[in-house]
């Protein structure tokens, strides 16, 4: 049975970059913020939203993310009803990718919100990878060509560092990448460890 390995952190705490370096060691990632971009722009979950939201978030048709984040990450009741669309859509297609993935031990699955959605409940393990706030508050600046306080208002609607970490069978500490990725060997090895011990 291949064991699900939750990999979550904040914004800015370079989760992704972590993520894709499990997937160059050869483990399977499945990021869910990427596969939920895809997902949205289905027929189906494009509808929900447009009942959900109205035409407003639409431009000749089309789904204006921007405008759709501006309104969820100010509002966490309009945050819930757009997770409570596209959450379940990703459940089920990271269940289709898993069954593909059987012939490995374990897989990685990468969410920013996998204890808010609880989703972190289906996880095998769970690794949490941290990073200072103000260098996670510099990295989303100049990623998402944003201000402090939109990054700021984002954060609020995640989880803290600790409350993560008290959950987690893993920590990474991504400060310094080359430390950061030191950890992912050391952790790949206790997986395996495990892996062949089950």
């Amino acid at each position: 049975m291949t064991k699900i390995i939750g990999l979550t952190g904040g914004i800015g705490s370079g989760k992704t970059t972590i993520a894709n370096y499990f997937k160059e060691m050869g483990v399977p990632v499945y990021i869910a913020d990427d596969e939920a971009k895809k997902i949205m722009q289905s027929k189906s979950v494009i509808e929900e939203i447009k009942s959900v939201f109205g035409e407003f978030v639409f431009d000749d048709k089309i789904l204006n993310r921007a405008k759709l984040a501006e309104i969820v990450f100010n509002d966490s009741e309009k945050l819930n009803q757009l997770n409570a669309i596209v959450h379940p859509a990703v459940k089920k297609d990271f269940e289709i990718w898993l069954q593909k993935k059987q012939d490995y031990g374990f897989v990685i699955y990468e969410a920013a919100i996998l204890f808010e959605s609880g989703r972190y409940k289906d996880c095998d393990i769970v690794i949490t990878v941290t990073a200072p706030e103000e260098v996670r508050i510099e990295r989303v600046i100049k990623r998402d060509k944003t201000s402090r306080e939109q990054v700021l208002s984002r954060m609020k609607m995640q989880w803290k560092d600790e409350e993560r970490v008290s959950k987690s069978d893993f920590i990474i500490f991504n400060h310094n990448l080359k430390i950061a990725k030191e950890e992912v060997v050391k952790i790949l090895k206790i997986l395996n460890i495990k892996q062949n011990q089950s």
